[in-house]
């Protein structure tokens, strides 16, 4: 039998929107669009030649459909007919034919790895590539029970010399607790660094160690309840998990290990998890952009790090859509807003909704109390950057402003060496100006902070800065009051404006290092 690829998506190495530039769409034909696809894969029709038939792929007969009307590409082991999907893709028909007859892994981590193949192909799924299993020499299974003790041997392949130590980990229990302890051997760890699921009798707890993740999965041999509560020990690097037991019974054995348990591998290859989320508040900021808040379950540990995002998705017509969105805080200043929420609990965002988009038209429908999936933390953007920062910079157009957000929280009250930090924020009109009061205020209220607003299509009553990222508009704006400042960079906004921005960036001798761009 074949395995199905499971439909949770993004794909398991999805990063950060890749911060060296977005990849180009190109403009479709009339009745090729998303939902135009959708519709094709529900009528029925066979898109994939073999009358619903799944096949094993070998090497020589996948090197043979490599033409644009017989064209099959590998993904992670799976094979498709994308021949009838090549009207269809935004990227154009050339980039998928740089993959024909060939595994296409790679190719497609490089250009867009969160896309949600498995769902958008999964009518033209021809079967699995036909590969000898290889086993390792001395491997074994692990033990069925665990008592408090780790596997000797691991579950994974060994890591290359260059990754950190394996984290393990070990339990005890008092008559009304059950308390699991991480040792992840790696000083710094905060509760940011840690996402744990308990989900009816199993736990899942994921630890990020620098670039790898480690993975506890366990199915518990007798029931707690619902919520529990997480304690780091940074200068150790421990982390404690305290479960409540529902009886007051002596545990013999904590459970048994579940499906890649005590398990390190790169976090790029680990997929994600999800986790159904209730809306509980939406608020209209300016005329097509709302503030949404969404509630974690009881049984979720989860905090999203500075500067990174998460995916949302959605089931639209029968096909699950996956979109990623930055968290913001619910204000800029608490005193803006009256506090009346536990952070920990919430996630906030900032979501321009387009009218005759697919997903945010169905987001924008969704009522107080529904839910929505939401994806484990994703990203690229390392926190120690911000660290003994003089001058941070920020460049922002339209919800490109989101990642900037907590990126501004952070510097104005966590970093102490911060001597300015400066927004120039890009919009259409003064109607699309997200948050403009309470940016204009904080600028008022700290003198760390300045803020300036540009627009392409002002009316003539404007009297601020007027057109489009340039090279006059970056050179006076990025002047630093000493030579050898520590300074910082970040940009986000539409492909072709980070693409310029970037491009004006380097010409104007700043480096590598002191540039930081997402993609909206």
């Amino acid at each position: 039998m074949l395995n199905v690829p499971s439909q949770c998506f993004p794909a398991p190495s999805s990063q950060q929107r890749s911060a060296s530039g977005g990849r180009s769409k190109v403009p479709l034909k009339q009745g090729r669009s998303l939902m135009d696809w959708i519709r094709l894969t529900k009528s029925g029709k066979d898109l994939t030649g073999l009358k619903g038939r799944l096949i094993e792929v070998t090497e020589e007969e996948l090197k043979k459909h490599n033409k644009r009307d017989d064209c099959w590409i590998c993904i992670r082991g799976f094979v498709y007919n994308v021949s009838p999907y090549m009207e269809y893709h935004p990227g154009g028909e050339d980039e998928l034919m740089r993959a024909a007859g060939s595994d296409g892994t790679d190719l497609f981590d490089q250009v867009h790895r969160w896309v949600n193949y498995e769902s958008m192909l999964k009518e033209c799924l021809v079967g699995r590539m036909a590969v000898k299993p290889a086993i390792p020499k001395g491997s074994h299974e692990g033990k069925k029970v665990l008592n408090g003790m780790l596997p000797k041997s691991p579950v994974t392949d060994p890591l290359p010399k260059e990754g950190p130590s394996s984290p393990s980990y070990d339990w005890f229990q008092t008559d009304s607790l059950v308390t699991i302890v991480i040792y992840t051997k790696q000083k710094g760890i905060s509760l940011d660094s840690v996402i744990i699921d308990h989900q009816g009798d199993s736990i899942r707890a994921e630890v990020i160690v620098k670039d790898y993740s480690y993975l506890l999965h366990i199915e518990l041999c007798h029931d707690v309840q619902e919520d529990f509560s997480v304690r780091v020990i940074e200068n150790v690097g421990k982390i404690e998990i305290i479960l409540r037991k529902r009886e007051n019974t002596s545990w013999k054995c904590l459970g048994r290990p579940l499906e890649n348990d005590n398990s390190l591998i790169p976090k790029k290859d680990r997929g994600l998890c999800y986790r159904k989320c209730q809306l509980i508040s939406k608020e209209d900021v300016t005329h097509d952009t709302k503030l949404l808040c969404v509630m974690l379950p009881p049984s979720t540990h989860l905090q999203v790090p500075v500067g990174q995002h998460v995916y949302l998705k959605l089931t639209i017509t029968g096909t699950e859509i996956v979109k990623p969105y930055t968290p913001v805080s619910d204000s800029l200043l608490s005193e803006f807003k009256e506090p009346v929420l536990m952070n920990n609990k919430y996630i906030y965002f900032l979501i321009k909704i387009y009218p005759a988009g697919l997903f945010t038209p169905e987001l924008d429908h969704l009522q107080i109390g529904d839910f929505v999936s939401v994806s484990n933390p994703e990203g690229n953007f390392k926190i120690s950057r911000l660290q003994e920062l003089e001058d941070l910079y920020l460049l922002a157009a339209g919800t490109g402003f989101t990642p900037m957000v907590k990126i501004m929280n952070y510097a104005l009250t966590y970093l102490p060496s911060l001597r300015t930090m400066k927004l120039m924020f890009f919009n259409k009109t003064e109607d699309d100006i997200i948050w403009r009061s309470q940016l204009e205020k904080l600028a008022c209220k700290d003198k760390r902070f300045d803020v300036e607003f540009v627009l392409s299509a002002s009316t003539s009553d404007w009297n601020g800065k007027q057109g489009r990222i340039s090279p006059a508009l970056l050179s006076e704006f990025l002047k630093t009051n000493l030579d050898k400042s520590k300074v910082l960079i970040c940009i986000c906004g539409p492909t072709p404006f980070t693409e310029e921005g970037i491009k004006l960036l380097h010409d104007l001798n700043f480096s590598k290092d002191e540039i930081h761009s997402f993609t909206a």
